[in-house]
């Protein structure tokens, strides 16, 4: 079967099930309660004497650093400010730039390094060529290979603007498809690798030059106290939800907007930063930041500065004058540095009843348009909606001569198949698919007015190819690591971002961290923890769903569309990961649980 997780832990399924002709669920009905059997005792601390590694951040990067930590023998302790793992990644779309992998070679996409290493420079401008040498060279092994170990699959492959060919990899699941496979693999390394949630690290600990350890405060008890280790990797994230930060490395060619929306994770707050500095940490490429235009208020924060990434492509941007006035294709590139130009910083979508459906929130908790219609189109507060383009500027506050001249103008190129005034769309050009007519005609229309939105930060504390934290000579500090959002993405993007290359850099200078740390920490391969059992050894799914037998009927049907969704077997029967001998047994209390996956309870 395609999916590794589901070859993995599905057969687990079947040690319980084989020749009962039910699933546990059905059989429980059918029989008497099974006896309780006693919890696995929780196995003693394995950071009794202090960890290998410390790892501050628990979102992607951190995990990856963690997971190839907690493989190669290391013995690390993750602390997040969180109760939970993930940080923004798992509430973003999850899109990741993997060059020249399998996907792309079924889709008839010829993509190569070279190719690839080119789009970076000629859109980003200034990126680090080391560091782009390396991400694309190594992305198909050290993203493509190791996700798809862990069970991630794709919907699609999408070609996104600045890149030659498609390379935007959209996992099944968006971010949390991409980053929970991640975390799980670290939960079955249970004497590797250990969680410590609502600890904010507050001091790096230095003896003799070296750091070698942190100083916390535990943000529900308020109680402070130290953790020491051979060495500490920061995965904190970059500083875009802290506007004073924003502001102080605000681009200088650019006046700051007068309104702008937070629209990173809740904690990007540049903690990191703060914590390399003290300890003589350089920053660099403060100022590239990536800003967008599509900052809408979040209608569940309301009174706060918190915004979404809404967009809609299908329809056209205008300025508070009614009037394009860039290509919308663009995204931020073009757009932002044109909208910061104006006298006010805002920007309108205008589209249409057939096109509403195209719009688009970002995160893994927006993916059911029925939320998108209730909380954003049906909320006048934030979107305009009229049965004229003239009444539609009228509710918007916008000019209705020009709105209407402006749509009517959009439409007509729109027919002639040529953009000749912004350059949008015409030949070569494949920014509209089929789901829906990008012309502007259908009433209702639409009018979502958005800010500025702080997104991500791509520069930060600077490292080198090992991912040590330099100092202002650019030295390596001893002992201290940075990885992901922090470190700016390694530079890999410069000035301009190409789609997907913020957790695909994530992913790789996590894993670049733990290959770096275990040389140095010469940790010896007899400690490496034995491989996680893997019961293809002993269960062949896919010969065991070939032929239908009498009563596995409803063992089949899930299972079969588990595989269609490329699900991940965890995703149901969590509590057979890691692998017990003593204790190999499905409940049928949580495996209840898991029947909403495909039971959604919606007519």
């Amino acid at each position: 079967m395609n999916s590794a997780g589901f070859r993995i832990f599905c057969a687990l399924f079947l040690v319980a099930n084989l020749g009962t002709g039910c699933s546990p669920v059905e059989r429980s009905q059918a029989e008497d309660p099974p006896r309780s059997t006693p919890l696995v005792p929780k196995p003693t601390n394995p950071f009794e004497p202090d960890p290998d590694v410390i790892v501050v951040g628990a979102g992607i990067s951190g995990l990856s650093a963690a997971l190839d930590l907690g493989r190669g023998g290391a013995r690390v302790a993750v602390v997040d400010m969180a109760s939970v793992f993930g940080g923004h990644a798992v509430m973003s779309q999850g899109a990741v730039s993997i060059v020249a992998t399998p996907e792309q070679e079924r889709a008839g996409i010829k993509d190569s390094p070279e190719l690839a290493f080119a789009d970076f420079h000629r859109w980003g401008e200034d990126p680090k060529t080391d560091w782009v040498r390396y991400y694309v060279d190594h992305s198909k092994r050290d993203i493509y290979d190791w996700l798809d170990e862990l069970g991630v699959r794709y919907i699609d492959v999408w070609g996104s603007y600045g890149n030659s060919v498609p390379r935007e990899h959209r996992p099944v699941g968006r971010g949390i498809g991409l980053v929970a496979p991640i975390y799980r693999a670290c939960l079955e390394l249970p004497r590797q690798v250990e969680f410590r949630w609502n600890l904010k690290v507050e001091k790096l600990l230095t003896n003799e030059g070296r750091v070698n350890g942190v100083a916390f405060k535990n943000l529900r008890s308020g109680k402070r106290g130290e953790l020491r280790a051979k060495a500490v990797v920061l995965a904190t994230g970059g500083f875009q939800s802290n506007l004073n930060m924003v502001r102080e490395f605000w681009p200088a060619e650019f006046r700051f907007p007068e309104r702008i929306l937070a629209g990173s994770g809740t904690n990007s707050v540049g903690l990191g930063h703060d914590l390399a500095r003290t300890v003589g940490g350089d920053l660099f490429y403060m100022d590239h930041q990536w800003n967008y235009f599509t900052g809408l208020p979040d209608p569940r924060y309301p009174g706060t500065n918190r915004g979404l990434n809404a967009t809609n492509l299908y329809g056209e941007l205008v300025s508070a004058e009614g009037k394009r006035f860039v290509n919308f294709h663009g995204w931020a590139k073009e757009v932002m540095p044109a909208l910061l130009k104006q006298d006010h910083a805002t920007c309108w979508h205008i589209f249409d009843e057939t096109t509403k459906e195209q719009l688009s929130i970002s995160g893994t908790d927006w993916g059911d348009f029925k939320a998108v219609e209730r909380l954003i189109l049906q909320n006048p507060a934030l979107v305009k909606k009229a049965d004229t383009l003239e009444e539609l500027a009228v509710a918007a506050g916008l000019p209705p001569k020009n709105l209407a001249a402006t749509i009517v103008r959009y439409n007509e190129l729109v027919a002639q198949g040529v953009d000749t005034d912004f350059g949008r769309f015409g030949p070569g050009k494949r920014e509209f698919s089929n789901k829906a007519s990008p012309k502007i005609a259908t009433p209702p229309f639409y009018a979502m007015q958005t800010w500025p939105l702080t997104r991500k930060s791509m520069g930060g504390v600077a490292i080198d190819l090992q991912t040590r934290v330099l100092d202002k000579t650019q030295r390596p500090i001893p002992g201290l690591y940075a990885v992901g959002e922090l470190t700016g993405l390694a530079g890999i993007n410069g000035k301009a971002a190409l789609e997907g290359t913020f957790l695909g850099p994530c992913i790789v200078t996590g894993r670049v961290a733990a290959r770096s740390l275990l040389t140095e920490l010469k940790v010896p391969d007899s400690a490496a923890p034995s491989a996680v059992q893997r019961c293809t050894s002993c269960h062949d799914m896919r010969k065991l769903l070939s032929v239908p037998r009498e009563g596995f009927w409803h063992f089949e049907l899930v299972h079969r569309r588990a595989e269609e969704r490329s699900l991940d077997c965890r995703q149901c029967h969590g509590e057979l990961s890691p692998f017990r001998a003593d204790d190999h047994q499905i409940r049928p209390q949580l495996l209840a649980a898991s029947c909403v996956t495909c039971h959604v309870a919606q007519e």
